[in-house]
């Protein structure tokens, strides 16, 4: 099992192997043979950042029937696009944009791929997996149910936080995610309770969509959200892979 970090150190973006405390640089990067390139270096001495950049981002909506309430269950996988340019890791700050009324954090587990894949079945799905993070699929509540389309409402800039890493090999059903608020917790689930699991869900847009390396998908988020404040810090930890961290602030007029 191992855990793949991206991170900025001496003012060069790198990638590295975490273990104890450290982060081993190596060549290339996740795809490549790992080699390594330089001495471990310490955590609290570099800046990690979003674990990967995707070509593309997916999210898949009402995927816990926690979160569903009385709605009826999709009949399908409800895909959704992120822009990577929403894209931010962690301690990066979540900036509510001032036109927007509401904002909420989702806490959610992301699945990057690893392997090139299209048109795909469920069984073979998660042989294209490179691992998982942390993401938090913040969303503009006002704009979501007032615009015809989602791009601002789940796109604006900071709205995809990432991270702190990606670990592969582990087993996405038996995960415990947790979102918290300056340490009140807003939002807990087991991922065995996922609609659609993550095999679904790969087969299903591969059918359509060509995933590259390095592409995420948010999975979806449980329970009910709730509005984020100027000044908070969102915090979404699931077990086996860590905490991913934002402070959030309120955009100025």
């Amino acid at each position: 099992m191992a855990t793949l970090a991206r991170f900025l150190h001496d003012d060069e973006i790198r990638f590295g192997l975490v273990s104890d405390g450290q982060v081993t640089p190596i060549s290339g990067d996740y795809f490549g043979d790992r080699e390594p390139a330089g001495d471990a270096i310490a955590l609290d001495a570099v800046k990690l950042l979003a674990p990967i950049v995707p070509r593309q981002m997916l999210a898949v909506a009402l995927n816990y029937k926690s979160h569903l309430g009385d709605r009826t269950p999709p009949g399908n996988p409800e895909l959704f696009w992120k822009s990577p340019s929403s894209l931010i890791g962690p301690q990066d700050v979540i900036v509510m944009p001032k036109d927007a009324e509401r904002v909420d954090s989702e806490g959610e587990l992301v699945v990057v791929i690893g392997r090139r894949c299209s048109k795909v079945s469920k069984e073979d799905a998660m042989d294209h997996v490179l691992g998982y993070t942390c993401g938090n699929d913040v969303s503009a509540r006002d704009w979501q149910r007032g615009d015809r389309q989602w791009w601002r409402a789940k796109s604006a800039d900071t709205f995809s936080p990432m991270g702190p890493w990606i670990v592969e090999e582990l087993e996405p059903t038996e995960l415990t995610l947790v979102t918290r608020y300056d340490g009140e917790e807003v939002q807990r689930t087991q991922t065995n309770l996922l609609i659609y699991d993550i095999p679904t869900v790969i087969s299903f847009a591969s059918q359509v969509v060509t995933l590259e390396p390095g592409d995420a998908i948010y999975t979806g988020t449980p329970g009910t959200t709730r509005k984020m404040e100027d000044g908070q810090t969102v915090e979404v930890e699931i077990s086996q892979i860590g905490a991913l961290v934002n402070p959030v602030v309120q955009e100025s007029e």
